[in-house]
Order: C-alpha cells, then sequence, then structure tokens
C-alpha cells in the first residue's frame, strides 16, 4: 500500500481510521487543495483525484514522483547526511535547478532537517536548521514507486485552496486539511510566504459554505478551538486524539484533541 514520502507536520497518518469511519460511502471525484503529506490520498486508491498544495516545492516533488522517478531515485542517491554538505543543499536557490534536482533537494532537505519541519522566512527561502539525524532514510526506493504508482494519472497543482474550491464536479468529495488555526495565534503559521492567519481560515468556511450550498460532500480538519468550534457549529464536529511531536518543549508533546467537522 501506499503511503507518504514524506514527513510533514500535521500528517493524517496516524488519524486514518478516524478518516476512513468519516468518509462518505459514494462519490465520483477526490479533490485535497491542502495536499501536505497525502496520507489520506495515499489510503484511498482514487485514480480520479485533484490534488493540490499551495507549496510549489512540494507539488513539483509529488509531479517528479509521478512522471520522473528513476530520475529522482538517481539524484537522491548521490545525497549525504552531513551537516556542512546540508546547508550547500539548502542555499541552492530551487527556481534555478532541474525538476529532478529541485525535487531531490526538497526531498532530501525533508529528511535530513529539523523535525521534517517546512518553514520559510520572509524571501520565502527554506530556513529549517540541520536535524542531527544519525541515519536517515534519504532514498526509500519502494515507498516512492508505490507513491509513483498511486500518483498516475492524477491530476496535481500548485495552487491555492481558493482556485481548487470554486469549480468542483458534481458527486465529489473533498477533504480539507489546512495549517490548522493555532490555538495561541503566535503559534508557527510559517508553512509559505503568505501564511495561513484567521483571514485565510474565514475564507475557507466561506468556500465550506458554498460548496455545501451546492451539495458537495465536505470533510474538514482542524484544532480543537473555540473559534473553529463556533463557526462550524451548523455542521457534524467529532473530536478524535492525535500526537503533537513538533514543539519547542519536548514535556508539551503528546495527545492532543482535533475536530474533524462534515457536512454530510
Amino acid at each position: 500500500m501506499a503511503k507518504p514520502f514524506l514527513k510533514w507536520v500535521g500528517g493524517k497518518q496516524q488519524l486514518l481510521k478516524h478518516l476512513h469511519n468519516q468518509l462518505p460511502r459514494k462519490y465520483d471525484y477526490y479533490i485535497e487543495p491542502f495536499l501536505g503529506g497525502g496520507a489520506l490520498f495515499f489510503s484511498m486508491f482514487s485514480k480520479k483525484a485533484l490534488i493540490a498544495d499551495s507549496n510549489a516545492e512540494l507539488i513539483n516533488a509529488y509531479i517528479v514522483v509521478r512522471d520522473n522517478l528513476d530520475g529522482l531515485i538517481e539524484a537522491l542517491r548521490t545525497h549525504v547526511n552531513d551537516s556542512d554538505y546540508y546547508y550547500k543543499i539548502r542555499a541552492l536557490k530551487p527556481y534555478e535547478l532541474s525538476s529532478v534536482d529541485r525535487a531531490s533537494r526538497f526531498i532530501y532537505l525533508n529528511k535530513t532537517c529539523y523535525n521534517g519541519l517546512y518553514r520559510v522566512n520572509s524571501k520565502n527561502e527554506f530556513n529549517v536548521p540541520f536535524g542531527k539525524y544519525k541515519n536517515p532514510t534519504i532514498c526509500d526506493s519502494r515507498v516512492l514507486k508505490a507513491a509513483s504508482r498511486s500518483l498516475q494519472g492524477v491530476n496535481i497543482q500548485a495552487t491555492y485552496f481558493q482556485n481548487i474550491l470554486t469549480n468542483i464536479p458534481e458527486n465529489s468529495f473533498v477533504y480539507l486539511d489546512p495549517p490548522y488555526l493555532p490555538v495561541k495565534f503566535n503559534s508557527f503559521v510559517s508553512y509559505s510566504k503568505k501564511g495561513f492567519g484567521l483571514e485565510e481560515h474565514e475564507a475557507l468556511a466561506s468556500c465550506f459554505e458554498a460548496l455545501t450550498d451546492k451539495g458537495v460532500k465536505i470533510l474538514l480538519s482542524n484544532s480543537n478551538t473555540d473559534w473553529v468550534i463556533d463557526r462550524y457549529s451548523d455542521y457534524k464536529i467529532i473530536k478524535v486524539n492525535a500526537r503533537r511531536s513538533v514543539n519547542s518543549n519536548g514535556k508539551k508533546r503528546g495527545d492532543v484533541t482535533e475536530l474533524l467537522i462534515r457536512n454530510y
């Protein structure tokens, strides 16, 4: 079975059982505008699918895994787990690289940076430090090959969620997994240069309402906050437990409550 080939903060691998319990019984087309690690997508074997993300580096990696896997594996095998080498690769400008080398750089940094975190500065430059792992798996060809098979024939786009959610085919199922609304509003939101704050969450909620009126089935993941509960109070809200693994204070890592919200 295919599974994510990237480490991703907020990934849904551990929540797949809860997510599958909430899926609609019937739909013709799967849409996911906040792809991230793609755990739910890979678990569903859906060829009629549109997957997207605003992170252009992430989406380039998915496209290369789908279309040029052999070249990617060859490039990944040249990397080494070394601090000086890491910062040399991190300093490269992705837009100056070929699509394969760009994807190779992205996956290498993901596997060797601190906690698999994706963060950019105001110049849209990746700035996560070296992770100091003893023996990270930089090139997992088995996982990459399974992912490539699952991605064949799938529509993959680098774009914002608004562009995806304005024209949804009939009888579609949409899974929304945005960067979560922070429990504290000074929390990490630097997933992209644009960020994803309260204004974006309000825009997403408006899209949720508009698609509901059109009869589109939607499942949304988000943090367990008063704002989210109040904003989606007209819909079915399920609380599930997840494990938080990214926090500068190790004592604050552990089980947290998240929300699954659906309109069907």
